[in-house]
């Protein structure tokens, strides 16, 4: 289930339930090799190999998706604050370019339902103006989360 909550200049707001508890959750965002089964949208592939975290404030992350057409998008990240397994905050960019602006992401996780068997993700992104149907960082992360969905139910 994905619901936006804002879209207004320069942010965005994307609430999605999976169907895994809490723990499952910050693993998928915390740990290298689940992170490459889903930090791309669908139809493009995040290698292994190109997927480093040091999940710790004042850590870094950095991934690298590949299209089918061999284009490479090259990602980069430092870790602003992490709280364990509710909140992460983050930068997000290009790696060459340290001094572009770089959105700020934040993922909340709380546990959801009354078995602790779901949890509610608030994903918002502050920097860029993303929409449903963009056709870029809002729909590319929104299938990233159906990518995600996919795994937890393998």
């Amino acid at each position: 289930m994905v619901e936006t909550l804002a879209t207004s200049a320069k942010h965005f707001t994307i609430v999605h339930v999976f169907d895994a508890p809490r723990a499952d959750i910050w693993r998928a965002w915390t740990d290298p090799d689940e992170a490459a089964f889903w930090w791309h949208p669908r139809g493009i592939e995040t290698p292994r190999e190109s997927v480093e975290i040091d999940t710790r404030v004042g850590g870094s992350y950095s991934y690298t998706m590949v299209a089918p057409d061999g284009s490479t998008y090259p990602t980069y990240g430092e870790y602003l604050e992490v709280v364990e397994p509710e909140r992460l905050v983050f930068t997000w960019g290009h790696p060459d370019r340290p001094d572009e602006p770089q959105p700020l992401l934040t993922v909340e996780l709380a546990e959801h339902g009354d078995d602790g068997q779901q949890t509610e993700m608030t994903f918002t992104v502050r920097g860029i103006d993303g929409k449903a149907g963009d056709d870029d960082v809002y729909d590319g992360w929104e299938s990233a989360f159906g990518v995600l969905d996919e795994r937890l139910a393998a």
